[in-house]
């Protein structure tokens, strides 16, 4: 953190939020550009180093050569040959090749295989002709495409020897490397301004006719032969692990994006007292209401869970890849799902946690000298981007559907799927103790009931004459529920191991406790209805948890502001008047408002040119507009 925001680089440039659209992005580019050459120049190489300086340097600005980094280059690491690595990553790696990943298109996102665009094999030339035969197959949303590539991995439609293959990457380029200018048959540009990430080009892309040598389709898994000869991967679903990396990302940006907001709203409610509990006496600090207690420590409880949900997740993705390198695909399906389902879940929770905290600063929050509205526009796009999440949960819903079918066949399930076998007719285990393993218990308990529910449901409608596509159809609200709950079950049961396993400080193991407990005991009073459907709780059980959660919102009031000055976010990187350390908000807030560019006049040129006309009776300056 200190060598970034250190450097004087970073701080000669006017706040992020008084930047036009246009600044955003160049100033950003800037900095990314500067944190590219100073990476270097620092031997950082490991991933985390590169990261924390990043955010230090340009907090919730997305970057211009982001996907270059994120995707471009770890697909051809992945998925180009020998051959292809050879001649691309040294120019990639230089910058002289800067490249995206150009997937998603105007009338496609998440359901890759109905992608448009086409790329048919020419054996005469050896060549691809690359095509956007409609409007909605133009490339649609793709990051730093607009302007800042000159290169693009295009997901198209394989045509060979009359045959569609599905879809395949081809390395494609866009721009003339001299000019920058789009070479021919190639149109793109900028989609415009968006709900936030106005520092990234997303952009546009139409193909007519471009072709493009046999070399540049991405061949380590599959192929096409000079002939026109096609050779399959040995799993189709092999070519998607750039996209299961970033929505490994996608969890800890969204733990870390909510740890952020909660940092900001507690230290905020800490400084700020509105309203005297008794008449006459001192207002009380917001904090202390129990109605802002329960608002803020279930999310940061579910701040603490995201996070370590996310170093599972990251952790998962290199153990399972380096196993497919090594040709063992077992781990495949159990990554697509559980990366699926931490990506949806995450962004789903940390996304709303964002705004909740943004309200629990009141009017305040509203600002941007808050840093929240820059935190929310940066998370909630991840409910979308890769991958849509009702469609995420669906694909979870379709590996928690096959593997009932192996339970229902008596096969053996992965470790973390086997509490599916669970007896449904078993009962809480809770008392007034609340231990966590008969937390953990419940949440298993109703995840295997809402799995076994969903499928009865499509079992039903089959004998009921529905095909298997229109009971599939007929149950995905159903499906959806079975789906989050088990991604409940699989975070809070991680939450709870983390914190049993763990070696630490007894007292810090104890306050870490009671936020876990926070976590489940909140997420079970909050979705009571699924918990007790079919009377696993009883009425006193309930009790006892509604009880439970008010005791625990009291025994983490005096640990919440070490609670998040514990993710040691520096005033830097949280850019927020209301979150600053050292407590000084108001004056914080009087210097950032008098830093606005529209108080370097006293009186604007809009006065004279229009308030001062109206006050006089004379609006003929209107019609100049």
């Amino acid at each position: 953190y200190n060598l970034a925001t250190k450097d004087p680089f970073f701080r000669k440039f006017k706040p992020w939020a008084f930047q036009t659209r246009e600044e955003q992005y160049e100033i950003c580019l800037q900095k990314h550009l500067y944190i590219n050459k100073k990476c270097k120049e620092l031997n950082l190489t490991e991933p985390v180093d590169k990261f924390f300086y990043t955010e230090a340097a340009a907090p919730h600005e997305n970057s211009p050569i982001g996907l270059h980094t994120v995707m471009f280059i770890p697909t051809i690491e992945k998925q180009g040959t020998e051959e292809q690595k050879k001649r691309w990553l040294p120019l990639a790696e230089s910058l002289k090749m800067i490249g995206t990943y150009a997937q998603t298109e105007m009338g496609h996102g998440t359901f890759i295989r109905g992608l448009e665009t086409t790329a048919t094999y020419d054996p005469r030339t050896r060549e691809f002709i690359l095509n956007s035969p409609t409007i909605t197959s133009m490339k649609y949303w793709p990051g730093n495409l607009g302007k800042t590539t000159n290169h693009c991995l295009v997901m198209a439609q394989l045509y060979t020897q009359g045959k569609n293959c599905g879809i395949h990457m081809f390395m494609v380029q866009i721009r003339d490397l001299e000019t920058h200018m789009p070479l021919a048959g190639i149109e793109v540009g900028d989609i415009g301004p968006k709900f936030g990430y106005g520092t990234n080009d997303n952009g546009f892309l139409r193909l007519s006719n471009v072709r493009i040598p046999r070399e540049n389709m991405l061949m380590r898994y599959s192929k096409v032969l000079e002939d026109g000869t096609y050779v399959k991967p040995p799993n189709a679903k092999i070519a998607y692990g750039s996209m299961v990396l970033v929505r490994a990302a996608i969890v800890t940006d969204a733990a870390r994006a909510l740890a952020q907001a909660c940092v900001i709203s507690i230290r905020y409610s800490a400084v700020r007292r509105q309203t005297e509990v008794s008449p006459g006496g001192e207002e009380a600090q917001i904090i202390d209401y129990q109605t802002q207690q329960y608002r803020l420590f279930p999310l940061l409880a579910t701040s603490y869970a995201m996070y370590f949900a996310g170093r599972f997740m990251y952790d998962f993705y290199l153990k399972t890849t380096a196993e497919i390198e090594g040709g063992n695909l077992d781990s495949m399906p159990q990554l697509h799902a559980i990366s699926a389902g931490l990506k949806a879940f995450s962004s789903w929770m940390c996304s709303a946690g964002v705004e909740t905290c943004r309200l629990c600063c009141g009017g305040h929050g509203y600002s941007h000298a808050s840093g929240l509205p820059k935190i929310y526009i940066d998370v909630v796009p991840g409910c979308t981007y890769e991958g849509e999440n009702n469609v995420m949960m669906l694909q979870v819903a379709r590996f928690l559907m096959k593997m009932y079918g192996k339970l229902q066949n008596g096969e053996a399930l992965p470790t973390f799927m086997q509490y599916m076998s669970t007896d449904l007719n078993k009962k809480s285990c809770m008392t007034e103790e609340v231990a966590l393993n008969c937390l953990v218990m419940a949440y298993e308990h109703r995840a295997a009931r809402m799995i076994r529910d969903a499928a009865a449901s499509m079992e039903k409608l089959v004998q009921s004459g529905k095909s298997p596509v229109e009971a599939w159809n007929g149950s995905t609200v159903m499906l959806t529920w079975a789906a989050i709950a088990h991604c409940h079950a699989f975070v809070t049961k991680l939450f709870v191991e983390t914190v049993v396993k763990s070696r630490m400080d007894s007292k810090v193991q104890s306050a870490l406790t009671s936020l876990c407990k926070l976590y489940a005991v909140h997420g079970i009073v909050e979705n009571l209805g699924g918990f007790i459907q079919d009377q696993f709780f009883d009425s006193k059980q309930v009790k006892i948890l509604q009880k439970k959660l008010m005791q625990l919102l009291a025994e983490i009031r005096p640990n919440a502001v070490a609670f998040v000055d514990a993710f040691d976010y520096p005033d830097e990187v949280l850019q927020s008047c209301l979150g600053r350390y050292d407590g000084q908000v108001y004056q914080a807030l009087y210097d950032y408002a008098k830093s606005s560019p529209m108080n370097e006049k006293e009186v604007l040129d809009s006065y004279y040119k229009y308030i001062k006309p109206a006050q006089n009776g004379k609006y003929q300056q209107y019609s100049k507009l």
